[in-house]
């Protein structure tokens, strides 16, 4: 690879990085290229960029971006997964794909610029996908109004029956 291509693709990274809301660090020696297709389609499936990069051009890449503090973790073969939008899903699909193939080791990720290690990792990809927790908000935020009509109405009710018992009273007083 020349200085040019080399120019490239550090630019490319570093735009990509400075995009991204989440990057996974991960070791993937003695995968052989069957598995690593496979991963590499799984990623590709749920929207995650995965990149072989040299550890030299991925340190330069990092420079100035959130991804910064992953330099001291770059070392021997590096992948990168780089997420978007969701941050679970590179989380589950990696920690499923290091438990069917012990040869991906997962290093450490950054969320957002900061460090989280593989314990973080592992408890991240037990959340609920981004969907599940959006339609557990939105059933626990219906919740609320639908109790406050529902007191609102029984108020309401009770205000109606007081009025009708007042007047029978006069009803009957003017009777």
């Amino acid at each position: 690879m020349d200085r040019n291509e080399k120019k490239k693709v550090v630019t490319g990274l570093r735009e990509r990085l400075g995009k991204a809301c989440g990057t996974f660090l991960v070791h993937y020696q003695g995968l052989d290229v069957k598995a690593l297709t496979k991963l590499r389609r799984e990623l590709r499936e749920t929207n995650i960029e995965f990149q072989v990069v040299k550890n030299r051009l991925l340190s330069i890449a990092c420079q100035d971006t959130e991804a910064a503090v992953l330099k001291d973790y770059i070392a021997g073969p590096c992948a990168l997964a780089i997420t978007y939008d969701d941050v679970v899903m590179p989380a589950k699909v990696l920690t499923k794909f290091g438990q069917d193939y012990e040869a991906l080791e997962i290093k450490v990720g950054e969320i957002n610029g900061k460090v989280i290690d593989l314990p973080a990792i592992k408890r991240l990809a037990q959340l609920p996908s981004r969907e599940i927790l959006l339609s557990q908000l939105l059933f626990s935020l219906s919740g609320v109004p639908t109790s406050f009509v529902r007191v609102l109405s029984e108020m309401l009710r009770r205000l109606v029956t007081v009025l009708e018992a007042i007047k029978r009273q006069k009803a009957e007083i003017l009777d």
